[in-house]
Parts: structure tokens; C-alpha cells; sequence
């Protein structure tokens, strides 16, 4: 059986204290209420790093440096209909305040504390390399 793979990136945005950006999907979204590392899907054309650096600026109006970002680990994990590949990015540089510009809830979460927020099936598999990280 042959399923689709969607490949989509993550970035775990940590500031000084070593907290990490989570927010919340907001309702109307598939997964609603569950709360997610900020990023999305690649478009044709875009390299990973380019998507994430987009999807930053749309989701929470800030800025990133591709020399700021740096691979972490990754997730695969299939849903009925598709496989999820998701490669997560750590930041720890950016110019700008993080907003949900989306209407999306925002929480800087130690990395330990993670587990308290329910997440979807593919985000919990990267938690481990934060707390091994941080």
C-alpha cells in the first residue's frame, strides 16, 4: 500500500532561557486545540529553509536569518491517508516579537514541560532532542 508523503518543517524557536515557542492550532484548523512547533508545508520550488523563514514571518511576524536556523532531528509518522515527514529547525536568533497572526495562542514552554500540552501524533517524537538540547 502506497501512501503520500507530505513533508512539512518546524521550527523550535528557544529564547535565553532556554524555553521553546508552541502554539495552539486554532479552531476551524484539522487538529484544533492541540498545540505545534510553528512551520508548514514546502511549496514547489522552496527549499525547506526558505519555507521556514516564510512561514515564521506569516505565522508570527518575525524575522530569520537562514544561518540562524539549524537542523535538529525530524519526525516521520503516518496518518491513515499520508506519511508526515517533518524535519525540525532550532532558532535561537530573530528580530521581532513572536505574535499569533494567525489568531493561534502562543506559550514559551520549557522543554520538560512539553508533555503538559497536548500536541499532535508527529510533534511528539522531536520533544526528546529539545530536552536532550536544552
Amino acid at each position: 500500500m502506497s501512501h503520500r508523503l507530505v513533508l512539512v518543517v518546524a521550527c523550535a524557536l528557544l529564547d535565553a532561557d532556554g524555553r521553546v515557542l508552541i502554539s495552539q492550532r486554532p479552531e476551524g484548523k484539522a487538529l484544533a486545540g492541540l498545540w505545534e512547533f510553528p512551520g508548514g508545508k514546502i511549496e514547489p520550488g522552496e527549499r525547506p529553509e526558505e519555507t521556514l523563514i516564510r512561514e515564521l514571518k506569516e505565522e508570527l511576524g518575525i524575522e530569520v536569518e537562514e544561518a540562524c536556523l539549524a537542523p535538529l532531528t525530524f519526525a516521520s509518522h503516518a496518518y491513515d491517508d499520508f506519511v508526515l515527514l517533518m524535519p525540525l529547525w532550532v532558532c535561537r536568533r530573530w528580530s521581532g516579537t513572536p505574535v499569533g497572526r494567525e489568531g493561534q495562542a502562543l506559550k514559551w514552554v520549557s522543554p520538560k514541560r512539553l508533555r503538559d500540552f497536548p500536541m499532535p501524533a508527529a510533534d511528539e517524537p522531536l520533544i526528546p532532542a529539545l530536552i536532550d538540547l536544552i
